[in-house]
């Protein structure tokens, strides 16, 4: 008696391959970075530590004999002198601050179309924030009047920084914006630079079904 062919053993050696697609879309890595940005976004909006800021303002005026054009260049040199070792120096005692932390906490700005000064100051505290400004422009106006007879022209003091309401640290909602914004722009510059490739596909071999014959057939004798 011969086996039927469903009762006949697989013959080795023998397989075919399948082909599976990958379940995984290729622009997978956009939304993973925008979730990825937005969670640290979100943390950072909770975690961060609030920054207050605190500006006040110079301005230099010129003498009669002082041509007004003048006033604009020393209002960017009085500006540069704002942020130096010896202002800041003048100021730590009223600022409360080392020079070294006093540095970090404050800046100056100037315009080229009007000669005052910005000094500002930050800090974690919203009325450390206005006395660092406020003591930074005072030593800037104590040492132009210093040198205003040479000079011609004087450095007053126009308004008085006060303490902040609102932090300008970002706030959750923006912290998680801008993190998702920033999560967007690297994923999809992730998906410009990868390299392109076809489908992916992954080859199983399976055993493939057996087949009759001569060579497939054996007698069982009784």
């Amino acid at each position: 008696m011969t086996d039927s062919p469903e009762q006949q053993p697989a013959v080795p050696g023998r397989f075919r391959r399948l082909h599976t697609a990958s379940v995984r879309p290729g622009w997978w890595p956009l939304p993973a970075c925008v979730l990825l940005g937005a969670a640290c976004g979100f943390s950072y909006g909770m975690l961060a530590e609030p920054r207050y800021a605190a500006t006040s303002y110079a301005v230099v005026t010129a003498g009669k004999d002082i041509d007004p054009a003048a006033a604009l260049g020393y209002a960017q040199s009085y500006g540069r002198l704002a942020t130096s070792d010896a202002t800041l120096t003048y100021a730590k005692g009223a600022a409360g601050e080392p020079v070294r932390e006093l540095r970090a906490h404050v800046r100056s700005e100037t315009s080229p179309d009007s000669p005052m000064i910005a000094v500002t100051g930050t800090s974690a505290d919203r009325g450390r924030a206005a006395d660092i400004a406020n003591a930074v422009t005072e030593a800037v106006v104590v040492s132009s009047g210093h040198v205003a007879k040479e000079t011609g022209v004087r450095l007053i003091k126009f308004s008085h920084a006060l303490p902040p309401v609102d932090p300008v640290s970002p706030s959750v909602p923006l912290g998680t914006a801008v993190g998702a914004a920033a999560g967007g722009l690297t994923g999809g510059l992730a998906l410009l630079v990868r390299p392109r490739s076809g489908r992916q596909e992954a080859t199983v071999q399976v055993p493939g079904p057996a087949q009759g014959g001569t060579s497939g057939e054996r007698e069982l004798t009784r």
